[in-house]
């Protein structure tokens, strides 16, 4: 989705890198009909592209007699953000037993990515015949879910005289949770901190996933075990109890939920046995952990915007020793930067617009020096069409600027920041800015340039640096914060890491993707750190 200038008026994430699995459902509409005395019987098989070759992945069942199908059977596919999943989507009308699909007609087929379907949620899209014309009036619904269940379950849990198990002092009590295993055995799910001396705990609140302590089935029986901590490891055991989480969600912060902790073997023995102490649940919260596919499906959309660095350092791009020398196949370390990122983000943009940017060149007609240009020479309109807009923007730019300097990073950072600064007075998770800047070398304006990474960890944005050439590139090690918290000059700190630095050095013997698994890796995690701090959930979510 393409921006505009107006006048202005939680937790730490786990290293959870976006592969998940997301199902796909498929309707037909108006679909050819091949048969003579009845209607076609279409079935829908899905493939994917995988090293240049259509590999069939599954098939829907046949639904007979019917042009316009839903099929029941689902397409279940592990989703990776940072990789170009082609998918093709073949309908058939079922004419014999066999498996092999020469021996049924074709009805149409459509292709896209993954990327596309869920950035959109749900398409609706042409089915076209093996020449590229349209198959009839017949369409096809793909529809996307991703298959996770996301909620979490945070406990506060405490104790009340408790037995006491230690001769010479009180106990050191802990709890265990456990959840029945397919086995039959309890199987554990997650142990409190031990409290020392007392018979009467508070343990710090936790928080599991849900489908960790039950599965997700609220209604399951979970044992709850109250251990005295030995040092030895021969823990000594106070009591338990069973219970769900549908009854533990009975307690409320006003009125906590009391269970009685029972040891069997003293209920057996003593005929006035009451309990051996009583757990408390002071509170229980059950709320959604959003992923990043959670915020693309809510209609998050990601702003792409890229940064070309044209100082005299690149060299003249007329000889082939230049970084920006478009060698005879078309390309150079820039180009494939901006295939190489462009080419994943842009499902991710509705209207595919992107701005494209350049600093430390000088400008016709007067030469002035300028670290913040559009490429397509328009300052008003600096949108490119898609990948292939940027890098037609970009050939054509090349004869017409003069390599200069210095290499000031800030200026097209806080142009970007703007933007994000923005889009955050809609107070919702609709829009996430990333730049891409492409260097050939250091940075001139550091301290400049720290500040702004610092004031743009603020906002709902993320820098990806791909350094070119062979030149020293510890400045930017130094502004990705992946081993130490980046400090601006003053002092302050950034509040996340927003910035990932790869050398293209480090990829120009590996499949162009890989260049793209890099750098694309952390945004995922960016992306959700960010709108959870904001506390804003994906647009279109559901309660937990």
């Amino acid at each position: 989705m393409a921006y505009t200038a107006t006048p202005s008026p939680a937790g730490p994430v786990g290293s959870q890198y976006c592969v998940c699995k997301v199902e796909l459902s498929i309707c037909g509409q108006n679909l050819l009909d091949r048969d003579v005395t009845s209607k076609s019987d279409p079935f829908c098989v899905l493939f994917m592209e995988v090293n240049g070759k259509w590999v069939e992945l599954d098939r829907t069942e046949t639904a007979v007699n019917n042009l316009n199908p839903a099929f029941a059977k689902k397409f279940i596919i592990d989703y990776h953000f940072e990789e170009v999943q082609k998918l093709k989507f073949a309908l058939f009308d079922q004419d014999k037993s066999s498996t092999q699909l020469y021996e049924h007609d074709f009805l149409g087929e459509f292709s896209c990515t993954l990327g596309m379907i869920v950035s959109s949620k749900k398409i609706t899209r042409t089915l076209l015949l093996g020449n590229g014309k349209p198959a009839g009036k017949g369409m096809i619904t793909i529809a996307a879910q991703e298959l996770s269940d996301n909620r979490v379950i945070t406990l506060s849990m405490a104790g009340r005289k408790l037995d006491k198990k230690d001769l010479f002092g009180k106990s050191d009590p802990f709890l265990e949770f456990h959840k029945p295993g397919d086995d039959g055995k309890w199987m554990l799910v997650h142990r409190t901190e031990v409290i020392k001396y007392t018979l009467d705990p508070v343990w710090k609140p936790f928080t599991v996933p849900l489908v960790s302590l039950c599965d997700g089935d609220m209604e399951k029986l979970i044992k709850v075990v109250c251990y005295d901590y030995d040092s030895d490891g021969g823990h000594d055991f106070i009591g338990e109890f069973q219970t769900s989480v549908a009854r533990l969600c009975e307690a409320q912060d006003a009125s906590p939920l009391e269970l009685e902790c029972i040891n069997p073997k003293k209920q057996k023995k003593k005929k006035n046995y009451k309990n051996s102490g009583i757990i408390i649940v002071k509170s229980c919260k059950i709320a959604r952990d959003f992923s990043f596919l959670d915020y693309i499906l809510g209609g998050c959309q990601l702003m792409f915007t890229v940064g070309i660095d044209f100082t005299a350092s690149n060299g003249n791009p007329q000889e082939p020793s230049s970084l920006h020398y478009i060698n005879p196949l078309g390309t150079n370390e820039y180009l494939s930067a901006i295939w190489a990122v462009g080419q994943i983000i842009q499902d991710y943009d509705s209207d595919k617009m992107f701005p494209a940017l350049g600093f430390g060149a000088q400008l016709p007609p007067d030469w002035k020096v300028s670290h913040e240009f559009a490429i397509n020479f328009n300052p008003r309109n600096p949108f490119c069409s898609g990948v292939e807009g940027i890098v037609q923007a970009y050939s054509a730019c090349l004869p017409h600027i003069r390599f200069y300097g210095p290499t000031n990073f800030s200026p097209i950072i806080n142009h970007v920041a703007r933007f994000a600064a923005q889009a955050t007075q809609q107070e919702t998770a609709s829009q996430y800015f990333i730049l891409l800047i492409i260097t050939d070398g250091v940075i001139s304006d550091m301290d400049e340039t720290r500040h702004a990474v610092v004031q743009a960890s603020k906002l709902p944005m993320s820098i990806i640096i791909v350094g070119v050439g062979n030149a020293d590139f510890a400045a930017m090690e130094f502004l990705d914060g992946d081993s130490r918290v980046l400090r601006s000059n003053t002092g302050e700190e950034a509040v996340r890491d927003i910035v990932q630095f790869v050398p293209f050095r480090n990829f120009r013997n590996v499949p162009k993707e890989t260049l793209a698994k890099a750098v694309l890796a952390e945004l995922p995690q960016q992306v959700v750190q960010y709108f959870k701090h904001q506390n804003l959930p994906p647009i279109n979510s559901e309660p937990a």
